[in-house]
C-alpha cells in the first residue's frame, strides 16, 4: 500500500471537466496539507493547489484559478480536485502530494527536485483540441 493514490484522469476534449482524486493512507491526514502539482511534457513540475490546514485557506495557481474546485472528504482521507473548462496546455500527469504546512509548492513556488515527504503516482490528464 502507497501513502498517495490519484485516479480520476483520462481524456477529455478542450472545455471538458474532470475530477481527480487523491486517496491518503498510513500518515495522520489531518495533521498534513494535500497538494496538487502536474508536470506537462518537458516541463518542471509545478503547483496546482494546495490547503492550508490549519484556516482550510485555499491556494490556486493563476493559470488554473476559476477553473479548479478543490474538496474533502474527511472520512474517506480523500482530496478531489474538480477541473472545469479544460484547455490543452491542462495535459500534464497531475500528482498529489502531502507534508506538513508548508512545504515546497505548497503555498510557495515549487523548485524541481525540492523535497515533499510524500508522493502519489500520478494521473494522466489529456485535453484534446
Amino acid at each position: 500500500e502507497v501513502p498517495l493514490v490519484e485516479s480520476g484522469g483520462g481524456l477529455v476534449q478542450a472545455g471538458g471537466s474532470l475530477r481527480l482524486s487523491c486517496v491518503a493512507s498510513q500518515f495522520p491526514f489531518l495533521d498534513y496539507s494535500i497538494a496538487w502539482f502536474r508536470q506537462a511534457p518537458g516541463r518542471e513540475r509545478e503547483g496546482v493547489s494546495c490547503t492550508s490546514p490549519g484556516d482550510g485557506a485555499l491556494y490556486i495557481a493563476d493559470s488554473m484559478k476559476g477553473r479548479v474546485t478543490v474538496s474533502t472528504d474527511r472520512r474517506a482521507n480523500t482530496v478531489y480536485l474538480q477541473m472545469d473548462n479544460l484547455k490543452p496546455e491542462d495535459t500534464a500527469i497531475y500528482y498529489c502530494a502531502a507534508d506538513i504546512w508548508p512545504f515546497p509548492g505548497c503555498p510557495f513556488e515549487y523548485e524541481p527536485g525540492a523535497h515533499v515527504k510524500y508522493w502519489g503516482q500520478g494521473t494522466q490528464v489529456t485535453v484534446s483540441s
